[in-house]
């Protein structure tokens, strides 16, 4: 386990530190309409979705001639950055970082606007919901934070109240017969902060938000909701795989204000499928666990709105919406 961090954190000190490769220069980046394109995340800075995104921006330069600028425009859980770009000019020029919180705010609240009033662009990953809990608590496994929550009750930490997570949580809570409060915060930081403090028994959430922590030893990983192990921590196991029959990915893409030009599209689904072919980004999204999962206009709209309805079904069965 120790040399898998090491391994991963030195791998990505070599790759901060490398000079332009020649695969790099080789490049040569689309022209596209707009000089300055703006990236709207509801996440906080420092949030997964914000660290992300100035990572993605630094190849995304690669292939698309314009500059980036990430917007971190919080509040209502995600329902102000929806409204901001669903109230944008259709020209590209302001985009939305897609998660499966969109989704969520929309179906659990009533929102100005919602993720009806955007359009999917292009899907790029899906991320891991993973599990952990502080490394000196008494929980060596998954199995032993639910059997601590029929004695007595838990306390589960999530992101937000309208993040996938939630509803992982959620489905673990109700599949285990878990005595159980999910705690919902103002990032996933934030979670991390009360696992380790002790407030918490456990918490979720993706690589990014822990990483330092798991370096230094500070928390154990439990378990994943992907429905494979993970490649970078194959020792970690799956919620499925562990008896409970919940599979979860958090997908990452984009999305725009109605009516982009199709050229503005084409544009961002090529872009996509040559940065998760660019070799040094792969080497550190495989770092981030995440998963390369490219969807094109065409089909990622077909696939939000199948994860919408299975949201819908889930969200009214556990009779959080009617």
């Amino acid at each position: 386990m120790q040399k898998d961090f090491l391994r991963g954190f030195l791998l990505l000190c070599a790759l901060c530190c490398l000079a332009p490769s020649a695969f790099a220069q080789s490049v040569r980046p689309v022209p596209y309409p707009q000089r300055v394109v703006t990236l709207v995340t509801h996440s906080s800075p420092g949030a997964t979705t914000d660290v992300y995104l100035r990572e993605l921006i630094k190849y995304l330069q690669r292939y698309i001639d314009t500059k980036f600028i990430v917007e971190n425009d919080e509040g209502g859980s995600g329902a102000k950055a929806i409204a901001r770009v669903a109230s944008a000019r259709p020209d590209g020029s302001v985009l939305y970082a897609s998660t499966p919180t969109y989704v969520l705010v929309s179906l659990l609240s009533k929102p100005t606007k919602t993720y009806r009033d955007l359009d999917p662009i292009v899907n790029l990953f899906t991320d891991s919901e993973i599990l952990y809990v502080r490394a000196d608590a008494p929980y060596k496994t998954l199995q032993d934070v639910l059997d601590r929550a029929k004695t007595r009750r838990g306390r589960w930490g999530v992101s937000n109240p309208a993040s996938q997570d939630r509803q992982s949580l959620e489905l673990l809570k109700r599949a285990a017969n878990a005595n159980v409060s999910v705690v919902s915060h103002d990032g996933g930081a934030e979670a991390v902060i009360n696992v380790l403090n002790g407030t918490l028994d456990m918490g979720i959430g993706e690589m990014a938000e822990f990483r330092a922590q798991l370096e230094g030893r500070k928390i154990r990983l439990l378990a994943t909701f992907d429905p494979d192990r993970m490649p970078a921590y194959p020792y970690v196991p799956t919620v499925k795989e562990l008896g409970y029959d919940i599979v979860l990915n958090k997908f990452r893409g984009f999305a725009g204000p109605k009516g982009l030009p199709q050229a503005i599209v084409k544009i961002w689904d090529d872009a996509a499928r040559k940065i998760l072919d660019d070799p040094e980004y792969k080497k550190l999204y495989f770092i981030e666990n995440m998963v390369p999962r490219y969807l094109p206009h065409e089909q990622y709209g077909p696939f939000i709105a199948r994860f919408v309805q299975d949201t819908e079904i889930f969200l009214k069965s556990a009779g959080i919406i009617r």
